[in-house]
């Protein structure tokens, strides 16, 4: 594991999925195209394609919702030779007040994390390179000191072993689905200390044991999982932001006392991403941490 020799500046900070949400990053989706199928979602869409200019404008709607709500947008610059760098998620992940940086699984997408890298530069902000072990950010969900990581062919076990290596006040847990719903945040998503999104065919009978100890199990149908119904994003006080087609997670939402922000991102999805994949936290804050 590399690390550049900046000093941490306390910019960034992440202990949940679902504190205030302060600082994000997004890349805008101008050279967004399905030119390698890496996902099932793509494999439905390669021949419709994609428009790009109405997924730029559902993309700019999400910015300023975010910002309406008080967040930070920092918008990376965009590649044509990246057609996924709209999914910021996966380029890395902010633990604790570090920032990990991915081994991309996926070739199309291994140029991207040079781009995060020279902005976290440029900002004087310190970085963990996690360089040896596959690990993409669409896998890990943390909440409080439990970090869940999903076993997927983006990412390994060694990953795990890595991180728990490192992260000696968390438990590391790594969680096996079924890899051909890519990450497990298309399958899984905490959106409070009590509340998570599941989608149970995608997992064993130990993971769902372990899940329905800890949380109150909302359950997305196939048809709402096809429309990445656990993919929304937290924002805080309870906030959550989700594609307006997945009603029956929307209403279950909000019987639980959620306020759901319903934002059209219907474009994008077709490549196989949603809120939470077009986004990578690198501050919330709680009412430990102020900003």
């Amino acid at each position: 594991m590399e690390a550049n020799l900046h000093q941490n500046n306390h910019k960034t900070y992440c202990n949940s999925e679902y504190d205030e949400l302060k600082r994000v990053i997004l890349c805008e989706p101008h050279y967004m195209t399905i030119r390698e199928i890496i996902n099932e979602t793509q494999k439905q869409f390669k021949d419709e394609g994609i428009n790009i200019d109405l997924a730029v404008e559902q993309h700019n709607h999400f910015i300023k919702i975010l910002r309406e709500n008080g967040a930070e947008v920092i918008l990376l610059p965009y590649h044509a030779k990246f057609p996924e760098q709209v999914f910021t998620r996966d380029i890395g992940f902010t633990l604790g007040q570090t920032v990990f940086i991915s081994k991309m699984g996926s070739n199309v997408r291994k140029g991207e994390v040079g781009i995060i890298k020279q902005w976290l530069d440029d900002e004087e902000m310190s970085y963990f390179n996690l360089s040896e072990e596959k690990i993409e950010g669409g896998d890990v969900l943390i909440d409080q000191d439990t970090i869940y990581v999903g076993l997927s062919y983006r990412t390994d076990q060694k990953a795990v072993n890595h991180l728990q290596s490192i992260l000696t006040t968390y438990k590391v847990m790594g969680i096996p689905f079924n890899e051909k719903y890519l990450h497990l945040d298309c399958v899984f998503n905490v959106v409070s200390p009590e509340v998570a999104l599941i989608f149970p065919p995608a997992l064993d009978k130990k993971e769902l044991e372990l899940f329905s100890s800890r949380y109150e199990l909302i359950e997305v149908t196939k048809e709402e999982q096809f429309t990445l119904g656990t993919n929304v994003l937290s924002i805080g006080h309870k906030k959550i932001i989700s594609l307006p087609i997945n009603t029956e997670v929307n209403a279950q939402l909000k019987e639980k006392g959620f306020e759901v922000i319903e934002v059209d991102i219907s474009e994008i999805i077709k490549s196989g991403g949603s809120f939470r994949c077009c986004t990578m936290p690198i501050l919330r804050e709680n009412g430990v941490l102020k900003k």
